[in-house]
């Protein structure tokens, strides 16, 4: 799995002018899936999002996790990071997984992280989405599992 996650002030998701998720300080994550993911890697994947600290200390140094600062995680689903972008001048999607196990995965990531944080928000697997956010910092990293 891929997960581009950005630190923010505040984000949100629209579907059709609809907002269908929303936080205030916290992780707008970009999910990417691929065939080889299962539960595994979903878990592992989690625990990186909740743990890893990206968030200030008193001292302005990166040193608070998610659960650190009890702020939101908005998880957006989005097949296109998966894509091999290594050569040509179009990106193949043939490395990421099919609708379905990315579905399933991405389903089963965001339940796992609703039992574990809270706040917890999502966009709609497979919509056509608007993320708003405001990147604070700009802090963003790409994660792999």
């Amino acid at each position: 799995m891929k997960a581009l996650l950005q630190r923010v002030s505040s984000a949100h998701v629209a579907v059709a002018g609809e907002t269908v998720g929303a936080i205030g300080q916290g992780l707008l994550v970009l999910v990417g899936v691929e065939p080889a993911d299962d539960q595994t890697v979903a878990d592992k994947l989690l625990e990186r999002l909740l743990d890893y600290r990206v968030f200030n200390d008193p001292h302005g140094r990166m040193n608070l996790s998610l659960r650190d600062i009890g702020g939101g995680l908005l998880l957006v689903s989005q097949f296109t990071l998966a894509a091999d972008t290594r050569k040509g001048l179009r990106p193949g999607f043939s490395t990421a997984a099919k609708p379905e196990q990315a579905a399933a995965l991405f389903d089963y990531l965001l339940g796992r992280a609703g039992a574990a944080h809270s706040p917890v928000a999502s966009g709609r697997f497979g919509a056509d989405m608007q993320v708003h956010l405001v990147n604070d910092g700009p802090v963003t990293f790409l994660l792999e599992v």
